[in-house]
């Protein structure tokens, strides 16, 4: 027994340090004269996608709808009212969908960015780069430009070799940190964190849970637990990111809750609010490397 537990821990003391060898974190980012944090909003607009993908009822599907059809354009108003600039991760199908929309978007100075083809990865190497090739092709027609980002589970290879400079989607530190994931290529990572997604607090049969798992927090709870989470980021300084869905968070009176929110982030000094590409571009140019995680 003792020589099976000296094994064990042996094992997991190799995987801790490989996991921990993939992470390099980044120092003295250089952020615009005045910054103290830079704080990206950044919207999972994937409509019914994701519902459909998890063979969810029909009223879930009609959320998703929702998003499309009222939720983006509200959040879009709300972003353009306070000269903030988001970032918006879309499936590539969305565009088919939605072009309106994400065209506003594109004029408003806010960032369209990838979130795969349909909202999954295919496993098949080939089929993968067919579903990126095609949401980078859709994005690109939509916005006039190529996306330089995604939200994505895509291997970093594939991601880097199509052009990307980053992705959002790990969460293994609150600043932006470069992640190797094994597939041979290594990205930029811009960080999110569950804590701070709308989902979380909000949505009703979020990824296909029972009934005792239902989230509905009010407002002013969440108003105060994402502004709790800005100070402490504020005094450390550095970066926040903030992940909201259109179909959850374009709801009236959670839009005039981020309107309060943004407000009140508003009135302390050095506080920046570009996309998640402008920040990718001053961490990939200024970012000294600090070794592994």
């Amino acid at each position: 027994m003792t020589q099976h537990l000296a094994t064990l821990r042996d094992e997991l003391v190799t995987a801790a340090a490989a996991h921990h060898a993939s992470h390099r974190r980044l120092g003295g980012m250089n952020y615009p004269a005045g910054t103290r944090l830079a704080v990206n909003f950044t919207l999972d607009f994937d409509a019914m996608l994701l519902r459909r993908l998890m063979n969810e009822p029909p009223m879930q599907l009609a959320k998703g709808e929702f998003g499309g059809r009222v939720g983006i354009w509200r959040l879009i108003e709300l972003f353009d009212s306070h000269g903030v600039k988001a970032t918006i991760f879309t499936p590539g199908r969305i565009c088919e969908l939605y072009p309106r929309a994400l065209r506003a978007a594109v004029l408003s100075g806010h960032e369209l960015a990838d979130h795969m083809w349909e909202h999954h990865v295919p496993k098949e190497a080939a089929l993968e780069r067919d579903h990126l090739t095609r949401a980078l092709d859709a994005l690109e027609r939509t916005a006039g430009k190529r996306p330089v980002g995604s939200r994505s589970w895509h291997s970093h290879k594939l991601m880097a070799e199509m052009g990307l400079i980053y992705n959002s989607h790990g969460s293994a530190d609150q600043l932006p940190y470069y992640d190797a994931d094994g597939s041979g290529g290594e990205l930029l990572n811009l960080p999110f964190h569950y804590a701070i997604d709308d989902a979380m607090y909000y949505s009703f049969a979020w990824l296909g849970s029972t009934n005792p798992a239902q989230r509905l927090s009010d407002t002013d709870r969440v108003e105060e637990l994402w502004w709790l989470a800005f100070q402490r980021e504020y005094e450390k300084g550095g970066y926040l990111n903030i992940c909201m869905h259109p179909f959850v968070s374009g709801r009236a009176l959670r839009v005039a809750m981020l309107d309060r929110l943004i407000s009140r982030m508003k009135t302390l000094p050095g506080v920046w609010f570009p996309t998640c590409e402008t920040v990718a571009r001053h961490c990939l140019a200024h970012g000294a490397v600090m070794g592994e995680g």
